[in-house]
């Protein structure tokens, strides 16, 4: 698949690896799986308007934190990470700096607390704070209160935007996740399946329990996108590619990835006019699957297939 898919290169986003994993179905693999999330942001960081990424990982004894600050120059990025390694992690308070075209940028953390589910991101009880000047451009973690007064500096007028989150998940047939599909609400379970069955093979994703996509003949369907609407009428499109999965002859598990997007559709865009008009902010590639508007936040799935 090329690396500019859907524009996720515009956020620099590190393509994943096998060793960006997340367990769906079973320990499919005899290794401890390493776990990643990424989250891109918009940010007012150093008086520019900036793509900051936040990359939590997971591995069998370290959990860890990557943010990368755009560089609106060239590709070398502003990168600061944090190890959280053993028992020090559960400890751990700290600040860091940064410079951002040559100005200071400030990162604290208070991780002391920290409460965690099976994934690499925090459930709760922490925050991370990233300071320029005067002002707290971007906290993440339920302790803002906190953050604030650690920092003696008051969250930015321009609250930053979460662009996008992408996320690997890896099973045999049956890949699982969860996505925030209305407005940051709720998240919403999604499962994803694959049926090789003595006829054609067939995929199903299901969001919440209830089937809203089945895709039959998929060896002339592997990619494609289709709109759906939730039990409460909220509008998804979903968006699919498993050629790999079907064609790839390459034996190496980097290779044998399905690409899912799941974007929730705005109602003051017009989505049949929107598709065929470039001045409505819609980049256009060599293919169907590379299609997507580029506002708004969407959801990317890399689903690994393990034998």
């Amino acid at each position: 698949m090329p690396n500019h898919i859907l524009g996720l290169d515009t956020f620099h986003i590190p393509r994943f690896s096998q060793s960006g994993e997340k367990e769906s179905e079973d320990n499919s693999t005899n290794r401890a799986p390493h776990i990643s999330v990424t989250h891109v942001y918009e940010a007012i960081v150093a008086g520019f308007s900036r793509h900051v990424t936040v990359t939590w990982n997971k591995t069998l004894m370290n959990y860890s934190l990557t943010i990368s600050v755009e560089n609106l120059s060239n590709e070398n990025h502003y990168i600061c990470k944090i190890d959280l390694k053993g028992w020090q992690f559960w400890g751990k308070k700290g600040l860091k700096s940064l410079l951002v075209d040559g100005k200071r940028v400030e990162i604290y953390w208070d991780f002391r607390q920290v409460k965690f589910s099976r994934n690499p991101e925090p459930v709760s009880d922490y925050y991370v704070a990233l300071v320029y000047g005067e002002e707290v451009v971007l906290t993440l973690g339920d302790l803002k209160k906190d953050a604030y007064k650690r920092t003696k500096r008051k969250p930015s007028l321009e609250e930053p935007i979460l662009l996008c989150k992408k996320e690997n998940v890896y099973g045999k047939r049956i890949f699982c996740t969860k996505a925030k599909l209305e407005d940051d609400k709720i998240e919403h379970d999604i499962v994803i399946e694959m049926s090789y069955g003595l006829d054609e093979p067939e995929l199903w994703i299901s969001i919440d329990s209830f089937e809203v996509i089945r895709i039959m003949n998929l060896h002339w369907k592997f990619r494609g996108n289709e709109k759906v609407t939730m039990r409460n009428n909220f509008e998804v499109e979903i968006f699919w590619d498993v050629h790999d999965w079907l064609y790839s002859s390459s034996l190496s598990t980097s290779s044998n990835h399905g690409l899912f997007i799941f974007k929730p559709i705005n109602d003051s865009i017009d989505r049949d006019d929107t598709f065929h008009d470039k001045n409505n902010g819609l980049r256009y590639y060599d293919s169907p699957r590379e299609i997507l508007p580029t506002s708004d936040y969407f959801h990317v799935v890399y689903a690994w297939k393990f034998e």
